[in-house]
């Protein structure tokens, strides 16, 4: 019998209340009658930590893995090890760095997700972030909730978002979508940072510039959005030197992955008020400790300096009709023979599929 096992995260009296949450254990992506229906053990659970978790029980010998990167089963080396009937390990959304890939391969284990099913959700996130950073809008809020009034202590760290230079590292789908609903703004000018050129004619539609360098890029940019994958080149990136040459008093917007920063780097720059703001929905490890130093990071002066929220952005409900679903599709093809759909392979047959970690070739599509 094929075992599928689903690591979810639990939606409570919400779920209930909003059969649309298909990303939780309650609603289960929507796919639990027809697991039944096709006689298979469909085995659903948040319980994913430690060595008594029911992830590390039904790991041993489930066929199919579903995962979440709002709530992810960490698929490491040692679980693959015990993971001895493990075919097929899904990530229902986008981001499979949850996974160790290298043993993935030396298994021949494939690991696909639902590529594109969050790229508008992240994307109007992002512009989210950025808006409320920019224009000092937790400040503001704070006040309206708590029967204050000195429009003075918002407006003193309040600009507009026109006439900025706004910058993303990295310029694949949803970097190139931020792109695109960035120009209403009139931003002075929109760059991006890539290990390669977007195609001529998506370039011309945004009118944004690639800068190479990523020193000249980050040194140019009052706002930067990460919108890049995670991976060994990106792991720890953005560190206290790279912030030291961002311009004083600039915004950084995280919804990519939250080890793409150093933690403790990110928020000593906002404390100290030399980066105006962070914002973002990704965290190093989710759920996120309590007393994790980026949720009680402030700007000096009145600023709030902090756009973190729990990981979100790409769950909205769209998305989670999107990825619910992709993951459904990828398990139909991989029961019937089929092959996957090439975007959405990660790894296959013990290697590394073509789209892997960022072929910017079709950013714009």
């Amino acid at each position: 019998m094929t075992k599928i096992l689903a690591i979810l995260y639990d939606g409570g009296k919400h779920a209930e209340e909003q059969p649309k949450l298909l990303g939780t254990t309650e609603n289960a992506l929507g796919i639990r009658e027809w697991a039944k229906e096709k006689g298979f053990e469909f085995v659903v659970t948040s319980d994913k930590e430690g060595p008594n978790s029911e992830f590390q029980k039904h790991i041993v010998d489930a066929e199919i893995l579903i995962t979440t990167p709002f709530h992810p089963g960490y698929l490491t080396r040692d679980l693959i090890e015990k993971a001895k009937n493990l075919k097929l390990a899904v990530t229902a959304g986008v981001g499979s760095d949850h996974i160790d890939l290298e043993a993935a391969n030396e298994k021949k284990i494939t690991v696909a997700e639902v590529t594109g099913s969050n790229v508008v959700s992240v994307a109007e996130h992002v512009m989210m972030t950025i808006l409320l950073l920019v224009r000092n809008y937790n400040v503001g809020h704070e006040q309206a909730i708590s029967g204050e009034w000195d429009v003075a202590a918002v407006a003193k760290n309040a600009y507009d978002l026109e006439g900025k230079v706004v910058g993303t590292l990295a310029a694949g789908r949803i970097g190139y979508r931020v792109l695109e609903r960035l120009l209403p703004f009139n931003c002075k000018e929109l760059l991006y940072y890539d290990y390669q050129s977007l195609p001529a004619d998506a370039e011309k539609k945004v009118g944004a510039r690639r800068v190479e360098d990523l020193k000249d890029f980050l040194s140019q940019c009052d706002v930067v959005t990460i919108n890049a994958p995670l991976h060994a080149g990106t792991l720890g990136l953005i560190d206290k030197e790279k912030i030291s040459w961002m311009k004083k008093g600039a915004w950084l917007v995280n919804t990519a992955r939250g080890a793409i920063c150093v933690a403790e780097d990110v928020a000593e720059a906002v404390n100290s008020g030399h980066l105006a703001g962070y914002g973002g929905d990704v965290w190093p490890k989710q759920p996120s400790p309590s007393d994790h130093c980026w949720r009680s990071m402030k700007g000096p002066n009145g600023a709030s300096g902090n756009g973190m929220v729990p990981h979100y952005s790409g769950t909205t409900l769209d998305a989670q009709i999107r990825y619910a679903e992709g993951t459904k599709v990828i398990i139909e093809n991989y029961l019937s023979g089929k092959p996957q759909k090439p975007a959405d392979v990660i790894v296959e047959n013990g290697d590394y599929a073509t789209k892997a970690y960022g072929d910017r070739s079709k950013a714009a599509s």
